[in-house]
């Protein structure tokens, strides 16, 4: 496995080996093993999640203040562009972003540790988003910093208006967020 730092460190690239031939491939998606010797991250995955979106659809940016939750994602099927965001005040990278294109042909993974907001746009006509957490889903405990806060900044792919659901619609910006210390 190839694992490569973003410009914000914690939050890491993984590129599996992937065995093809004329019938297909294989690779294996995790193994706690290599992702700890790979990443020096030692810690249990708890809940696995699977999504599917059409074009167009952003989720996020997501984040859960208590019970946070460390992310690790990939896509199955399509292409997306997926975002971490530091919300760690304490950071010297406060509010600061990264984005990656994850897809079913690059088999690119992203670890978004806790602590950062997590989002992501599909670009091709669907895509199935598969991650696991580190901690439970905790509703109560889940905040929401809009997808174009201008001081965040994120270059969003493309000129599309993003499908949003109701809640990230009406997420605030980062200066008015509940974050980490």
């Amino acid at each position: 496995m190839k694992v490569t730092a973003t410009r914000l460190p914690e939050v890491l690239i993984l590129e599996p080996k992937v065995f093809g031939d004329a019938r297909g491939f294989f690779y294996e998606s995790f193994n706690r093993r290599v992702f700890r010797e790979a990443t020096g991250v030692d810690l249990d995955f708890v809940q696995d999640n699977h999504s599917r979106s059409a074009r167009g659809v952003l989720r996020g940016l997501h984040y859960q203040v208590r019970q946070p939750q460390g992310k690790l994602v990939r896509v199955a099927r399509g292409a997306v562009f997926d975002v971490a965001v530091d919300v760690r005040r304490s950071s010297p990278r406060f509010g600061q972003w990264t984005g990656e294109l994850l897809s079913e042909e690059n088999h690119r993974q992203m670890w978004v540790p806790p602590g950062f907001a997590h989002g992501f746009l599909v670009l091709s006509e669907s895509a199935e988003f598969l991650y696991k957490t580190t901690d439970y889903y905790a509703p109560e405990h889940e905040r929401c910093i809009a997808w174009n806060d201008a001081a965040v900044g994120i270059e969003w792919p493309g000129d599309v208006l993003p499908q949003l659901s109701a809640r990230d619609a009406a997420a605030g910006p980062l200066a008015d967020a509940e974050v980490f210390d």
